[in-house]
């Protein structure tokens, strides 16, 4: 489309925002269509493209879609893009009886690069999967066998698998693994080639990277990756590695990465081969049999277009390996999205700024909550709801809301409403209550970032810090806020609201890299993982940022925070 016609922003980058086409996150899209309600003004847009589009179903982000698909101005058009909707004719219907005009169906179910599922036998020999829709026949008799075998231990021989993919011409492959520790003690088994390709791409593509990162010659994992040509690839990485590795895999120039199944979904760049060790998936509380999406997601990525004439799904045996439960993924459709819609006090606010609570209700009965309950006879509620419905569950909020001094009697938002909107976050009453009390420091923008850290982590996570080794300003800064807060927190749980503690050791971690401390040093005396910590610091400067927003009515805490940001988003937490 040309340079001069395509924008981006983000909540970090705004660049040609007054290009015609603009590529953004949902998020941004849904407080523009806050900021829009409130104030009357039409959105300057005639088309939303929404990729991804499955993530209406994501049990945290999902609600940020839905309320997209729910305030969108009728008159925008919308194109949802997804290769994994189950029930793509019944949202499409729900969409039409929202917006009074046809939405239609664009199915296309035939993959550009066939997928031809294999098993890679113990004994190092390839066979097809499947013969006639069932098990081929020597892969039944295995399993029959296994079912009376011990489980095995320890790791598979990922060096051995490597060398007979390559053998067969089924590299580059990504190979999808439990855990992070997994995926990086993989790359101790992979022996480095003995001969390098006389087309050696690697350096001078990996060079360009390092100049680019050099902070990156020396991490741990590159003595793998220029020897065996082998990396990892997961959400405990820097973000400026996970962009080198994706690089380097797209242009062919790597064997294989050893990933979670969190590639599977947003990172484009497919293999000829996926590899599948287990037949369940870690769904951030529990190990559950994969479902029809998450299998299709890791699928999506075998066969390179304009490259593969087909792609291949490797499944290997093991002690969390189910064949007949991949049988059944390879022809079952990816499951039903299901409403994830849910109250918090960041949607009430902003509903409420420009909206009476009877007119909330009506966008309620606009939801596919609604819809869904409606039409499968029963109710469908938001993760945590617990039996209630969107609108008693809005009455819930607005009660403490009310009690806590940010809506008034006539149901309108106070002065401190109004600004509390502005903050688009988690945790907005907490901060909110801070800046209410006046507890968050001042002319010291280490300080501020600090005692904003701790609001941001959402893990049960309590690591051990000596308060005696903390600089005493830090611990005077933290104690005040938490002292403060206890109060509204109490009323908060007996509302029955969650409440995530407020720990030290976040605030400890994010004054030290604030105050410019060594990256290494921090992230090993913490015992966090670099994607651990660059997620905490990310997320710690967009409660900042939200911060920033107040310069009207808190001025000094406003620019605190500018300088706050300033001060912890540097490599290698952020990169061009």
């Amino acid at each position: 489309f040309d340079a001069a016609n395509v924008g981006i922003v983000t909540g970090d980058t705004k660049e040609n925002t007054g290009a015609p086409i603009l590529v953004g996150t949902t998020e941004i899209l849904r407080n523009q269509l806050y900021d829009a309600m409130h104030s009357g003004r039409n959105l300057n847009c005639d088309l939303v493209i929404l990729d991804e589009s499955h993530f209406l179903g994501d049990q945290d982000r999902g609600v940020v879609w839905e309320e997209i698909m729910i305030y969108l101005p009728v008159r925008i058009n919308m194109l949802l893009l997804s290769a994994t909707i189950g029930n793509s004719e019944e949202i499409a219907a729900w969409l039409a009886s929202i917006r009074g005009k046809p939405c239609r169906v664009v199915r296309e179910e035939e993959r550009p690069v066939p997928l031809f599922p294999i098993f890679l036998h113990p004994s190092g020999r390839l066979m097809p999967l499947l013969e006639e829709n069932r098990l081929f026949r020597k892969i039944e008799a295995f399993v029959g066998q296994k079912r009376h075998g011990s489980p095995e231990r320890g790791l598979p021989p990922f060096g051995e698998m490597l060398d007979v993919l390559e053998r067969y011409r089924l590299l580059p492959a990504i190979f999808f693994l439990k855990s992070r520790s997994e995926c990086d003690a993989a790359l101790g088994m992979c022996a480095p080639l003995a001969v390098q390709p006389a087309d050696d791409a690697l350096t001078p593509c990996l060079e360009t990277l390092l100049e680019r990162f050099p902070y990156l010659r020396n991490h741990r994992q590159l003595h793998a990756l220029r020897t065996a040509r082998v990396a990892a690839h997961h959400g405990g990485q820097l973000p400026a590695w996970k962009f080198l590795v994706e690089t380097m895999m797209k242009r062919g120039i790597l064997r294989t990465i050893f990933a979670t199944s969190t590639i599977a979904a947003g990172v484009n760049f497919p293999a000829r081969t996926i590899v599948l060790m287990n037949s369940d998936l870690f769904n951030g509380h529990e190990f559950s049999p994969l479902s029809g999406t998450a299998f299709h997601q890791m699928a999506g990525r075998a066969g390179r277009r304009g490259k593969d004439r087909v792609g291949f799904m490797l499944a290997v045996p093991g002690r969390f390996m189910d064949l007949i439960h991949i049988r059944k993924l390879l022809s079952r459709k990816p499951e039903a999205i299901m409403s994830r819609i849910r109250n918090d006090f960041s949607m009430v606010l902003n509903l409420l700024l420009s909206q009476a609570p009877e007119d909330i209700r009506e966008i309620f009965a606009k939801s596919l909550a609604a819809y869904q309950q409606e039409r499968h006879g029963k109710r469908i509620d938001g993760p945590g709801q617990e039996g209630t419905d969107l609108w008693n569950d809005f009455l819930r909020h607005l009660r403490l809301l009310r009690q806590e001094g940010f809506v008034g009697p006539d149901d309108r938002l106070t002065e401190n409403g109004i600004w509390a909107s502005n903050l688009r976050l988690d945790q907005p009453l907490l901060i909110a209550e801070c800046l209410r009390r006046g507890v968050l420091p001042a002319g010291d923008e280490k300080l501020l970032a600090a005692v904003i850290a701790p609001f941001v982590y959402d893990g049960d996570q309590e690591m051990v810090v000596i308060r005696k080794e903390l600089p005493s300003r830090l611990i005077r800064a933290y104690d005040r806020v938490a002292r403060t807060l206890s109060p509204l927190m109490g009323r908060l749980k007996g509302a029955g609201f969650a409440v995530p503690p407020l720990f030290l050791w976040p605030a400890a971690v994010i004054h030290g890299w604030a105050s410019g401390g060594e990256w290494d040093w921090i992230v090993r005396k913490a015992g966090i993982a670099d994607g651990d910590m660059a997620m905490l610091v990310m997320r710690t400067a967009d409660n900042l940022r939200q911060i920033m927003s107040l310069r009207e009515t808190h001025p000094q805490t406003a620019a605190l925070a500018a300088a706050a940001r300033e001060a912890i988003l540097r490599e290698p937490v952020t990169f061009e």
